[in-house]
C-alpha cells in the first residue's frame, strides 16, 4: 500500500539516491548509454520545491516508491546543479501553467500506479492554487505516462549535457479544469 507526504530536507539524500537509480535504470531502452549519462547533468533534485513544500514523497512502507512536484514559480525543469536553467519568477495563474516537475520513480516500482498517484496529487494541489493548466518537460521514458494521464506534446526540445551530448526532452501540456 502506498502513502504520501510532503518532501522535508531531511529527505534530500534519500531522493538523490532514487533519482540517480530512475535515470540509470529507467531510461534504458530510450536513451543510448551516453544520453542517459548526459541525463545527470540536466536532471535532478530541485530542492527550491522542498523549501516551496510543493514536493511529494509516495513510499511503500519505509521506502521511496517514487516522487515529484509542482510549482508556481517560472523554472521548467533542471535540478540545483541546473543554475542556467533556473527562474524562480512567480507564475501568475491566470495566464501561467503550472509546472509539473522532478517525476521520479524507482525502478522496483515502476508500472505500479505510483506515478499515476504523484500525478494526482500534483495536478490536485495546482488547480487547489488557481492554476487551470500544467506543463512540463517529459523524459522520452516519462512520455508514455504522461499521454494516459491527459498530457498532449507541444514541442521537442533537447537539453544540451557534457561533452556534446544533447538529451531529447518532450515539452507537455494539459488543461486542469
Amino acid at each position: 500500500m502506498f502513502t504520501h507526504r510532503i518532501a522535508t530536507p531531511a529527505d534530500l539524500e534519500a531522493l538523490r539516491a532514487v533519482m540517480a537509480l530512475a535515470i540509470a535504470e529507467l531510461q534504458k531502452g530510450f536513451l543510448s548509454p551516453e544520453q542517459i549519462a548526459a541525463s545527470n547533468a540536466v536532471m535532478g533534485l530541485d530542492t527550491q520545491l522542498i523549501a516551496d513544500g510543493t514536493y511529494f514523497i509516495v513510499e511503500e512502507g519505509e521506502q521511496i516508491a517514487g516522487c515529484g512536484g509542482w510549482s508556481h514559480r517560472a523554472t521548467l525543469y533542471g535540478g540545483d546543479h541546473s543554475t542556467d536553467l533556473r527562474d524562480p519568477a512567480p507564475l501568475d495563474p491566470a495566464v501561467d501553467a503550472a509546472r509539473i516537475r522532478a517525476m521520479y520513480t524507482h525502478p522496483a516500482s515502476a508500472r505500479r500506479g505510483v506515478g499515476r498517484l504523484v500525478m494526482a496529487l500534483c495536478e490536485d494541489a495546482a488547480r487547489a492554487a488557481g492554476f487551470r493548466r500544467a506543463e512540463m518537460i517529459a523524459t522520452l521514458s516519462g512520455e508514455p505516462l504522461y499521454r494516459a494521464c491527459g498530457y498532449a506534446a507541444v514541442e521537442q526540445v533537447e537539453a544540451p549535457g557534457p561533452n556534446g551530448v544533447a538529451v531529447p526532452l518532450i515539452r507537455m501540456g494539459k488543461a486542469l479544469d
